[in-house]
């Protein structure tokens, strides 16, 4: 594949916006770099040209970077497909595989040969291909006003499914498209999809994970945060089905890894798949998530991880039931609140209300076109993000509360097949949908207490009846209010609820299973957590989503037009698209940071200050022996630096979910750590970016060699890599040919 002279004239029509963003923001399209940020990224220290970041033509760094499962990236860091990410990516696989016999949470695993790496059946590794530009074909036919968002969302829905089917067919890839700057451009990724993805190796908790919550978006952070991973292809080297004949994948290019460290000022390139960003809201947007559904959904995640907490100290089956879980929602739970606290430091309702004005002072001072469509745009926003409050704050306990009780979710789960029941449908599919579900219930009861999520029910329910505004309440719930009432009024229906449900055990919900499959769904739909859910989630679709759809539509559409006013009054700035888990860039330069008055952070951290934290008697900041044991002897290896080992680093990057795990690459193409957070201070970055305050955060990648050499004593994973440099400038081993290569085009580009 070539790239073709159309790409080059799409590239060329953007140089309207090449005058510089806030210094180090942007999360960048890989394929156009040449033209928007070569220049920038050089002059702060990149060596290589934009061809060898991304290409097409040829093996560049976007081949040795890919998604990993559905919201984390990894990096291949050997020639046999060896794949680095973080270990809270790989913490839902290390904890299937774990059990309170072998605790692989708690103690780590480590294969010791390529035949005990476990395999994880779900799991994919997914690579770009190329990146294309489809605006034209996917806008085809559509019209540009007179149009309802809905209607034309079909338009562009039936066109991307044509355009995306094509481009791949006769081949094993994949592809699909989407939309950038609010469904004013659109983009398509052809992919390649590996699933045969087997765990290799996983520091225990107390190193992938040392620092807890307590810990969490914060700096400074010593977090062994890292998990390795490889993937296996048939013998073709395309992608295959697990099966044991499988052999290690070769990719096309994988990342030396520098032992030469960082310092102030050094660049730094983030290349990864960054999931949700909205730097384009207007000030009623930001005040949605500042005032309203932030502090919805931290009230409701409080109260739900204060009790898994309880349960999870108390048992340890609990606590690897729930490990994984407990992980993914105070994960979100810290950001908001640290998001909230970075958006009220930066006045940013009021920022965005001066931009909003000049907005619209721009728009009525302009041609007659151009008032005709910019003029009315903001009014009309306004008008929207009020009407919808009420029904996102009801979505959101619905989403949070509601579906947060785990009984309710796996009864909605099964809501379906009494639809089918009561709707006649045909034998055949009633069978096929009660044989899919009776397998699902399998994994959901492994990971289920009944006791725990009672506690829970207890606590969520008064929050969702509560916080629900009055009139989207269904009225079955309103009911039980008026039923069970006083301090204990909940406890008391929660009591009841699961006392009767059958739905509590994977015994009685086979039971029920079999009873459906014969055509009598009576059992299921008399349950008394069906009758609850259904309640709610019937209410949901008939009062609350179709108006938030409405509304949110409406918010799409003008919104979409706002972002290109943007781009129309804002020629001197360079915009970039906001995050939506597609391959990206971000590049910024290690640096310091002082997130309050008289306050500085220094950009690194070391193993000195992990034996600093250290306190048994803290679940979160636990040392294991062996580690202590290294430290005393000062048996660091080719891994130390000034009597210590680096653990991790900060910077400037853009970055967001989805980055967990992504490569952080220095000026010379060369791996030097695995992204795993940002500051606390800095996660309003997904709203609004502070050059000042906003700094990733970064597992150095000598940490991770030391933990897997001399921690784990699994050498021979680190003789599969290239490293670079070290203690005594030389390669150690000896840089691989694939290094020298990237240097030859360097030079090649250099001259040319």
């Amino acid at each position: 594949m070539r790239i073709t002279t159309r790409l080059a004239l799409l590239a060329l029509a953007l140089l309207s916006y090449l005058p510089a963003a806030r210094a180090d923001e942007g999360m960048w399209l890989p394929l156009l770099l040449k033209q928007l940020n070569e220049a920038d990224m050089q002059s702060k220290g990149l060596k290589l040209t934009a061809e060898q970041i991304y290409s097409v033509n040829q093996g560049s760094l976007k081949d040795a970077v890919v998604q990993f499962g559905g919201g984390c990236t990894g990096e291949i860091i050997s020639d046999q497909g060896l794949l680095l990410t973080n270990h809270h990516c790989g913490y839902s696989q290390i904890q299937q595989h774990s059990s309170v016999e072998k605790d692989y949470l708690t103690n780590g695993y480590w294969a010791m040969n390529q035949d005990q790496e476990l395999p994880n059946p779900g799991l994919t590794a997914t690579f770009i291909v190329r990146m294309e530009d489809v605006t034209s074909q996917v806008l085809a036919g559509v019209p540009t006003q007179g149009i309802a968002e809905a209607d034309r969302e079909k338009m562009v829905q039936a066109n991307i499914a044509r355009v995306a089917q094509a481009a791949v067919q006769g081949t094993h890839y994949e592809s699909f498209i989407r939309p950038f700057y609010n469904g004013n451009e659109y983009y398509m990724f052809v992919t390649e999809v590996f699933e045969d993805i087997r765990l290799v190796g996983a520091p225990p908790s107390s190193i992938g994970k040392f620092g807890g919550d307590t810990d969490n978006w914060a700096w400074p952070r010593h977090t062994g945060d890292f998990s390795i991973f490889r993937i296996y292809a048939g013998p073709d080297n395309k992608p295959a089905a697990y099966s044991k004949d499988n052999k290690p994948f070769k990719p096309r290019h994988h990342l030396p890894i520098s032992l030469n460290g960082i310092k102030p000022g050094d660049f730094t390139l983030v290349f990864g798949f960054p999931g949700r960003t909205n730097e384009y809201l207007t000030s009623w947007g930001v005040d949605e998530v500042y005032s309203l559904s932030n502090p919805a959904k931290i009230k409701v995640r409080d109260a739900k991880l204060r009790l898994l907490d309880q349960d999870m100290k108390a048992s340890d089956k609990v606590r690897i039931q729930y490990a994984a879980k407990y992980a993914s929602i105070a994960n979100y739970w810290k950001k908001w609140i640290g998001e909230t606290r970075g958006l009220k430091k930066l006045d940013a309702v009021n920022r965005k209300k001066e931009q909003d004005a000049k907005f619209i002072q721009w728009a009525q001072k302009g041609t007659e076109a151009q008032k005709a469509a910019y003029g009315p745009l903001l009014p009309e926003l306004e008008k929207n993000y009020r009407a919808v409050r009420d029904y996102t704050l009801a979505r959101d306990y619905v989403t949070e509360a509601a579906l947060g009780i785990e009984l309710l979710a796996h009864a909605n789960s099964l809501l379906p097949l009494v639809d089918m029941v009561e709707k006649k449908a045909p034998a055949a599919d009633l069978a096929t949908a009660v044989g899919k579900a009776k397998k699902g219930i399998l994994g959901f009861f492994r990971n289920y207490s009944v006791s725990t999520d009672q506690k829970v029910a207890a606590a969520l329910l008064p929050l969702y009846a509560d916080g629900t505004p009055t009139a989207l309440l269904p009225a079955y719930v309103k009911n039980l209010q008026k039923q069970y009432t006083g301090k204990t009024g909940w406890t008391t229906y929660v009591n009841s609820l699961y006392s009767k449900s059958k739905l509590t055990t994977e015994a009685s919900t086979q039971a029920v299973l079999d009873e459906v499959g014969k055509g009598n769904v009576q059992t299921l739909a008399d349950d008394p957590a069906m009758q609850l859910i259904r309640a709610i989630v019937t209410n949901y679709r008939a009062t609350i989503l179709p108006n938030y759809t409405t509304y949110t539509d409406n918010i799409t559409l003008l919104q979409r037009t706002y972002v290109a006013g943007l781009r129309q009054m804002q020629t001197d700035r360079k915009f970039y698209p906001d995050a939506n888990s597609t391959l990206r860039v971000a590049y910024g330069q290690v640096a310091t940071y002082e997130p309050a008055d008289g306050v500085k952070y220094d950009y690194y951290t070391t193993l000195d200050g992990i034996m600093e934290k250290a306190d048994p008697t803290n679940p979160d900041f636990e040392v294991p022996a062996r580690l202590a044991e290294l430290y005393k002897t000062k048996d660091y290896g080719p891994y130390a630096v000034n009597g210590t080992v680096p653990v991790a680093f900060i910077a400037t990057n853009h970055t967001t979910g989805g980055n967990s795990g992504s490569p952080v690459i220095n000026g010379n193409g060369e791996l030097i750590g695995t992204n795993f957070d940002r500051n606390w201070e800095g996660t309003m970055s997904d709203i609004m970016f502070d050059p000042d305050r906003v700094r990733n955060i970064t597992l150095d990648v000598r940490y991770m060699l030391f933990v897997v050499d001399k921690y784990a004593g699994a050498g021979h994973l680190v003789k599969e890599m290239t490293l670079v440099g070290g203690p005594n400038g030389t390669a150690t081993p000896e840089a691989s040919k694939e290094v020298k290569k990237m240097k030859v085009k360097r030079k090649e580009k250099e001259k040319a």
